[in-house]
């Protein structure tokens, strides 16, 4: 079995996975929602943000395979939130807010680590800086089921990290 599997990942048909321009208010940009509508809008989508409804044709089947024997969340900096450089709002609990989709250990890729985040739904966040990326490994399980581009790009073993 890999020690890393690249999951749930959106990517335009011409190799982008976020709009340029993202900030608080756009969280991928100027694309808006347009990479994960398909996914934000089937009924496993739903239930894992408590909302009732949501489609039930092929792109649920899809989606229902989303967390299953995932050990971890690795993601970039820019899928964990709008801040550059040092944090200057240690508030910032992600896009999502105090309860991710995510019920398993979270890992933001970074440069500026920042303390370990607690969150509702079992979900601790810590930032991670190269070193502490090789202590990552869980044995017997994948370790990412990431969506985020920096993140598919590194895997926990990479020697570098991404910009921030």
């Amino acid at each position: 079995m890999s020690l890393v599997r690249v999951h749930n990942f959106s990517v335009s048909l011409d190799g982008f996975s976020a709009g340029a321009d993202q900030s608080q208010e756009a969280p991928f940009g100027h694309a808006g929602d347009r990479l994960v509508r398909w996914f934000t809008g089937t009924r496993s989508f739903h239930v894992t943000t408590g909302q009732q409804g949501g489609s039930t044709g092929i792109d649920d089947a899809f989606a229902s395979n989303w967390g299953p024997g995932i050990g971890a969340e690795i993601m970039g900096r820019n899928k964990f939130g709008p801040q550059r450089g040092p944090w200057t709002d240690e508030e910032w609990k992600g896009w999502w807010g105090e309860e991710p989709p995510f019920h398993t250990p979270v890992f933001v890729l970074t440069h500026h680590v920042r303390p370990s985040i607690e969150m509702k739904g079992g979900t601790p966040s810590a930032s991670s800086t190269p070193a502490r990326r090789r202590r990552l490994r869980r044995p017997g399980r994948p370790q990412v089921a990431s969506t985020s581009a920096s993140a598919a790009a590194r895997p926990p073993s990479a020697s570098s990290s991404p910009p921030t």
